[in-house]
Formats: C-alpha cells, structure tokens, sequence
C-alpha cells in the first residue's frame, strides 16, 4: 500500500480540495479559509470516522477495505478511472464491470443531490441501496445505517419483518411478487455470475414465501409503476415511481413523485419538512 500517495491523492488530487459542498449536496455554511470540502464532511458522506479519515490524510492509517475504497470513491465523487487508482494506491484489485458494481457514477450523484423534493435513490439491479438522498432516507429509512446485508431491498423484505411495515398491508403479497419476478429476470441476464443465484438460493432456503413466489416463474424487470408507502408521521403517500436504468454499471435511479393537488403531494411536502429528525416518540417515526 502506498501510503504517501494515497494521502496525497486525497488532500489534493481528484480528492476533497476540487469538491464544493455544493457538489455533494451539502449546504456551504460559514465561510471557508481553504476551498474544497472539509475533512468530517468526507468522513460523514463516506460513513467512516473523522479520525479515521484524518490518518489516512497523513499517511499512517490502516490499510482500507474494499467496502470503505468503494464508499470513499463514492464520496469524492470519483470516475470509474479514479476510483480505479484509489484501489490500486492501497494495493485491491478494482471492481470489474462484468458484476454489479457498488460505484456510482458522478454524473448520477449529481442528480441524486439535486432532488431535493422527491425521494431518490441507486439502487443495483439486485436490489442494494448504494445511494439515497435526504428526501429517500425521510421515506424509507437510512440504508446505511443498517447491516450490509440489509442494504439490499429483497432480501430485507423478504427476511426482515419491519421492512413490510413501509406498506400498507393489502399491498405487501403484490410487492413481494414484484420483487421476486425482478430478481428471477436478474438472474436470467447474468447467469456466469455467482451474486444473483448466492441471493436466490439464500432467500429459498430462509424463506418459505419466497420459494413459492419463486416456484412460480414470474419474470418481470422493475419499471414505472405507482406504489403506497405508510409513513408513520405523515401517513399514506401515493407515489409514482420512474426507473431510470443504467445498463452498463447493473444500476438503478428510482424516484418517487406525489401528482400535484392530491393529498399525497401535500404530505411529501410535510415530510419534506420533517426530514431525518429523531422520530422515537409517538408521534414520530419508530
């Protein structure tokens, strides 16, 4: 691992000193003596701690992990080239793009940040959470702040109960045939790699409403459609949904819009107002 460049290239480089608040999604705040983004604005987008961050600026930090590179290139807004190079400083092997790749490309998180009225989210074609803006994480819940295993949307439905709570309750058995049919049809278009059919054969084996759906050979990729979510602050929200598909990267741009004049619309914008504040009282969100 090459510590003294890997610094390097985050202090300066295509790191955090080319990178306005702007840019991420953050709002300036007071004045800066030095442009760029500071270092507990890098460590927050990334997920890590400022410590953490902080040594590995200074060239005596621990060698990352794939997942952590992966959530740095994230926050730094790096290409497909640069995040290449950030791997090959701490001596991993890049992601390849025959699998699903957990980058997501600058472009699409710059729209992501922009949204700041609708609930948006990247998602892979198997169902991961790689990126959510505030608005998402106010509908649905931060996905990062879950156990990797439950960013992804499938098996998060299928093997944690809470997450059927999001739904109202006649439209849980149609949600769950949606999300199997996507998945079988995921399965089909990739069948040399081992990720879809490890997920498969998993969700089979713990859930038995799963291998029936399964059984079953409903084969439907996910596309616009309307859904309902329960929000236990603003209540029912009927929203319409648009799939925006990168082919390339197996990625997914999902955002949810409330039609203007309807009730839906009014309580998206209440919910836009509550936010991520801490909803643990009763009339908040547990």
């Amino acid at each position: 691992m090459n510590r003294t460049e890997l610094a390097d290239f985050l202090r300066r480089g295509r790191g955090r000193a080319r990178l306005d608040p702007a840019d991420v999604g953050l709002t300036p705040g007071a004045r800066r003596r030095t442009p760029g983004l500071r270092r507990e604005e890098v460590a927050t987008l990334a997920g890590m701690s400022v410590d953490y961050y902080t040594r590995l600026e200074q060239s005596r930090g621990p060698r990352p992990s794939r997942q952590m590179l992966t959530a740095l290139a994230r926050a730094l807004r790096l290409t497909d080239d640069e995040r290449d190079h950030l791997f090959h400083l701490a001596d991993e092997e890049p992601p390849r793009h025959e699998t699903t790749s957990s980058h997501v490309r600058p472009g699409l998180l710059l729209v992501l940040d922009r949204l700041h009225d609708a609930p948006a989210q990247v998602i892979t074609d198997l169902g991961d959470v790689l990126a959510q803006n505030a608005m998402a994480r106010a509908l649905t819940g931060d996905a990062s702040a879950r156990p990797a295993r439950y960013r992804n949307m499938v098996r998060r439905y299928f093997l944690d109960p809470s997450a059927r709570a999001q739904f109202p309750p006649e439209d849980r058995e149609e949600h769950a045939r949606q999300q199997v049919a996507n998945l079988r049809a995921v399965s089909a278009s990739r069948p040399a790699d081992p990720e879809p059919a490890a997920l498969v054969a998993e969700l089979r084996e713990h859930s038995e409403e799963f291998a029936a759906l399964w059984a079953d050979h409903e084969v439907a990729i996910r596309r616009a459609s309307t859904k309902r979510f329960l929000h236990p602050v603003v209540g029912l929200l009927e929203l319409d949904c648009e799939v925006l598909l990168s082919a390339e990267a197996h990625q997914r741009l999902i955002i949810h819009t409330a039609r203007p004049g309807t009730a839906s619309h009014e309580r998206l914008e209440l919910l836009r107002v509550v936010g991520l504040q801490d909803m643990s009282t009763p009339t908040a969100r547990s």
